[in-house]
């Protein structure tokens, strides 16, 4: 009996799937056959982006009354988006970037949005784990980003909930829509030196905005070193504001 006559591919959704539907179709035990294991399948974000298992069943030399004509594959219909190129899958990438990489994808797919997004680790040190940087560029994306950055504020918290959801940790992400944040944030630094100015100038304390968290800490980094003010957040979310007064 040749191998090719002894041999049964199977692809089911789990490996323990795949093993009891091949030895059904031999109408063999497991003591019977050998298990080789082709690919342990891959578990899809939110159900989505999922690839089956597959084995191949050798079956034993003497056992078994039923032999297949030759090699076999049995296959469920797929439940999933189109399986990723083996050049992405095998990468060595660190497993936080290929995973925010499936979510922002699906999510933006979902949404009907074609764009381009490339994903990257950001800088790290000792005190601040390196954060997960995601930046989607294409052609009247201003939806994504919404009145006060409220939609890409949005979209960053539901794609940073579901890869910690799926890393089993928390890791700081941050999501850009055709370079919004780095204009955002030079516009920031700027009134907050301005602002600076006018309180030094007038002696009186200034509020600005409220703004989110990520915001707030970036006017009071670039007012860090100014010594001739200093720098306060006031009040509850989502109303949180930060306080500039000189410094008597």
């Amino acid at each position: 009996m040749s191998e090719e006559r002894t041999k049964l591919e199977v692809i089911a959704p789990s490996i323990e799937e795949a093993v009891e539907k091949g030895l059904r179709e031999l109408g063999l035990t497991e003591d019977d056959v050998d298990v080789e294991v082709l690919d342990e399948g891959k578990k899809g974000l939110l159900g989505l982006g999922t690839r089956q298992a597959r084995i191949a069943l050798k079956i034993k030399s003497g056992q078994g009354s039923q032999e297949p004509d030759a090699e076999v594959k049995l296959e469920e219909k797929p439940k999933a988006l189109p399986q990723e190129s083996e050049s992405e899958e095998e990468g060595e990438e660190p497993e936080e970037v290929s995973i925010a990489r499936e979510t922002i994808k699906i999510i933006l797919e979902k949404m009907r949005v074609s764009a381009d997004v490339s994903v990257k680790l950001g800088e790290g040190d000792d005190n601040r784990i390196a954060p997960v940087l995601i930046d989607i560029e294409g052609n009247d994306l201003s939806f994504l980003i919404g009145r006060k950055a409220e939609t890409i504020n949005a979209l960053q918290y539901i794609t940073s909930l579901i890869v910690g959801r799926e890393l089993g940790r928390w890791v700081p992400l941050q999501i850009d829509v055709q370079n919004y944040r780095k204009r955002r944030e030079d516009e920031l630094r700027k009134l907050a030196r301005r602002i600076a100015e006018q309180v030094v100038g007038t002696g009186r304390k200034q509020a600005l905005e409220p703004m989110p968290p990520n915001e707030r800490r970036i006017v009071h980094i670039e007012l860090k070193n100014n010594p001739n003010v200093e720098t306060e957040s006031v009040g509850e979310e989502p109303r949180r504001k930060v306080t500039i007064r000189p410094v008597n």
